[in-house]
């Protein structure tokens, strides 16, 4: 009897912290947007996001892929509802598997192992989806500025994606989170 009134509750609990969890399409336009003015005119965000290197960066405008923006807001949903943060989800699939899953055709050699993640950059608890950009570009909670390189094409890698899909979620009063940004800049590439 315990255990049915425990799993009850759970349940309770867990479907009135869903219905708190509210996508935002709208920031994440903006950010789009702001990624691709900062990836167009590095200079003019220079001083702001701590930029260097400059001439590594890939000048050129992303596409927005409607099926990367599902997958990046099922993404940031799945994290907000089971209140994880990972590129991993906790049974194991990585980005790589949900980009496929959607309809978005990858290099079958990327899809060797399902806990892949070569397109993804996550942020969480930032007050806004441009916030979450910034934060990523600066990098001070991922050393070696990973998410930087991801989102400016810094590298031979990055620089060869070209679409992209971002999925922001709020979940006001939520622990430990109360967003999630994700952001999935990939390639079709056979």
């Amino acid at each position: 009897m315990n255990y049915l009134v425990l799993a009850f509750t759970l349940l309770f609990t867990q479907s009135i912290f869903a219905q708190r969890v509210v996508v935002d399409h709208n920031q994440a336009i903006e950010a789009y947007e702001l990624l691709n003015k900062i990836r167009t005119n590095p200079e003019k965000y220079k001083k702001e996001l701590k930029l260097f290197n400059l001439q590594k960066i890939k000048r050129t405008k992303l596409n927005w892929n409607k099926q990367l923006a599902e997958v990046a807001v099922y993404r940031a949903k799945d994290m907000a509802k089971r209140s994880y943060f990972d590129h991993v989800s906790p049974e194991g699939y990585g980005p790589n598997y949900f980009i496929d899953e959607a309809g978005y055709q990858l290099n079958p050699a990327w899809l060797s192992k399902r806990n892949t993640n070569n397109f993804e950059s996550i942020a969480a608890n930032r007050a806004s989806a441009t916030a979450g950009i910034k934060a990523l570009i600066i990098g001070k909670e991922a050393p070696g500025y990973h998410h930087r390189t991801h989102l400016l094409g810094m590298d031979q890698w990055n620089a060869s994606l070209y679409d992209i899909g971002i999925g922001y979620v709020e979940c006001k009063g939520a622990k430990p989170y109360e967003s999630y940004l994700v952001v999935i800049i990939a390639k079709h590439d056979w």
